[in-house]
């Protein structure tokens, strides 16, 4: 069973609704993702319509990706990957689990609060409904509107690594690590589930 297995579909918050991504949202995930503003802090690039397909059908590239829409149409994306927390051997089955997460929006609806609406709305769903210990996310030092999301989560910066992050055009860039716990998180009514 998949962690998306045990979430309730749709997400619903005041102006998204987030579900899980389908082979047929290629296209759309392509089309602002290839865009210079948001490609600048990706993992990777999606230049190529033919390969974000070839990854669209891979079954585990779309549990870890989900679908945000606004008005009916994908605005932006949110990534997803629960594993195990580390722990000795002999208390290893008594681990909980915790979740990177991350996230990508289009240009055009950037500035409006949406990226902190729907980030907000999965780090609820992470504690609530997955039962997750703790909820992270990583970036470059020079990603300033990705780790100022997070301090306005109420994440807290957990590490600043020194050249450790390889950026495709800049060079060595320092990384940051962020963090929240369960018993840190302090939901806000933006997420409802859907009737």
């Amino acid at each position: 069973m998949s962690s998306q297995d045990k979430v309730s579909w749709p997400i619903v918050t005041e102006r998204l609704r987030i579900r899980p991504s389908e082979e047929t949202d290629a296209a759309a995930f392509q089309a602002y993702r290839r865009l210079p503003e948001v490609a600048e802090w990706l993992p990777r690039l999606s230049e190529d319509l033919t390969s974000v397909e070839e990854r669209f059908r891979d079954e585990e590239f779309r549990t870890r990706t989900l679908v945000v829409e606004r008005d009916g149409q994908m605005v932006g994306d949110l990534y997803l990957s629960v594993s195990d927390c580390w722990a000795q051997a002999e208390v290893q089955d008594q681990a909980p689990q915790q979740a990177e997460i991350g996230w990508a929006l289009s240009p055009e609806h950037q500035g409006q609060g949406l990226a902190l609406e729907a980030v907000r709305a999965l780090v609820d769903r992470c504690f609530a409904e997955l039962g997750l210990h703790r909820v992270y996310a990583t970036c470059f030092s020079d990603n300033t509107g990705s780790w100022r999301l997070m301090e306005k989560l109420g994440m807290r910066r957990e590490s600043h690594a020194i050249k450790d992050s390889l950026h495709r055009d800049r060079g060595w860039l320092d990384g940051y690590t962020y963090a929240l716990l369960a018993e840190e998180w302090a939901p806000e009514t933006t997420s409802r589930p859907s009737p």
